[in-house]
């Protein structure tokens, strides 16, 4: 019986080049490479039962996608579409879950703060929306909305309602700018503030270095050696850092750290500094702006808004310092804490560059405008904030 001649092929040089990105490229699945090869040894001209032998391939596996590639082109080597099973669950059982997964459990009266896919699952076979349904299915109905009501997110209305002309102080002395006049070249931005509560935690077994295939090992059980507030002072445009470690926090911990700094050039001659601070009760409001003025006449203290702390950098250095040097916390006291914090400040500043703070006055308004149209779309919730 006669053997069919190999059907012809030749792929366009777009095509080709698609080819050969799917047969070389390093993400592409292996079953299209596997197919991309085929069509690749097709063009050169070879049999199907050459190509078979090459490949390691069954002839008819070669047959099939060369043909394709004849009738189709690349869109023929796609997998085609499958009737498959029969579905178990309608389209009113998945938008009844669906729904369920939208609604605080505590509406449904369920014990829970937040729904997992095994709790919905659960439930969804208590209601009677189906006999059984697995978390697994559950889970896929709900990624193909993106919910996930095991995950929550914080937020906050802003109630300062002097937030702007605060905030945008706050980015025109990043941007070297005050009242709108540029800053000069004797004048400095400093932005202040205090962690509160680093512990030291003695671990009752010494901790142990990572190794092949290992992570570092930290023993859980630990004794507690107090702890200290870590204050720092950040110059904005320097990127130098100027810490202290402190027994708690406070007024006169605080203005220990103001003299640390004032005292020191360029500060001590500086025409003027600004202090950045948030509202904590170590610097708020008037009487703390005009304690630090009485003591150094060149300092002019600055509040971010109320609730807007992150407008502060050196949250950021307090970051780094939590990741660096706090975490995992393995101290035998809080003398080696403070030589820590103290060894890796000169550390930082011997390397440090200013931080890349891109939050503008414009970025803040458009904030603020998304914020005014979320308060006009959801009444109730400004209702409540200002309730609150």
């Amino acid at each position: 019986m006669p053997v069919a001649a190999a059907r012809p092929i030749a792929p366009t040089a777009q095509e080709r080049e698609r080819l050969k990105k799917m047969a070389y490229g390093h993400k592409t699945e292996h079953r299209m490479r596997t197919r991309a090869h085929i069509v690749l040894h097709a063009a050169r001209g070879r049999s199907n039962a050459r190509i078979a032998r090459e490949t390691g391939l069954h002839l008819d596996t070669v047959r099939t996608w060369r043909g394709r590639f004849a009738d189709d082109g690349l869109p023929g080597l796609a997998d085609r579409r499958r009737t498959g099973r029969p579905g178990t669950f309608t389209p009113v059982q998945t938008a009844q879950v669906k729904a369920l997964a939208c609604r605080l459990p505590a509406e449904s009266g369920v014990p829970l703060a937040r729904w997992s896919a095994a709790d919905l699952a659960r439930e969804a076979t208590a209601r009677g929306i189906a006999a059984f349904v697995s978390a697994s299915t559950v889970r896929r109905w709900l990624t193909e909305d993106a919910l996930k009501p095991w995950q929550h997110r914080s937020w906050i209305f802003i109630t300062d309602p002097q937030f702007r002309t605060k905030a945008q102080r706050v980015l025109d002395l990043y941007a070297r700018t005050w009242q709108g006049v540029p800053l000069g070249e004797d004048e400095y931005v400093i932005s202040a503030d205090e962690k509160t509560s680093i512990q030291a935690r003695c671990r009752c077994h010494p901790t142990l270095a990572p190794g092949q295939a290992r992570a570092m090992r930290v023993n859980h059980a630990y004794s507690r050696g107090g702890a200290v507030a870590y204050l720092a002072a950040y110059d904005v445009h320097r990127a130098k850092v100027f810490g202290r470690c402190e027994p708690r926090t406070g007024i006169d911990p605080f203005m220990n750290l103001v003299t640390q700094v004032m005292s020191t050039e360029p500060y001590a001659s500086a025409k003027r500094v600004f202090w950045i601070v948030d509202n904590g009760s170590s610097h708020r409001g008037k009487k703390a702006a005009d304690r630090l003025t009485a003591a150094y006449p060149n300092a002019v203290m600055v509040h971010t808004p109320v609730h807007a702390s992150w407008l502060n950098q050196v949250e950021i250095y307090f970051s780094v310092v939590q990741r660096k040097v706090v975490t995992p916390n393995d101290f035998t006291d809080l003398n080696e804490v403070e030589n820590r914090l103290r060894a890796f400040e000169d550390r930082y500043n011997a390397t440090a560059q200013p931080f890349q703070w891109k939050f503008t006055t414009s970025d803040l308004d458009d904030l603020l405008a998304r914020l005014d149209r979320h308060t006009a779309d959801h009444p109730e919730e400004s209702s409540a904030a200002r309730a609150a």
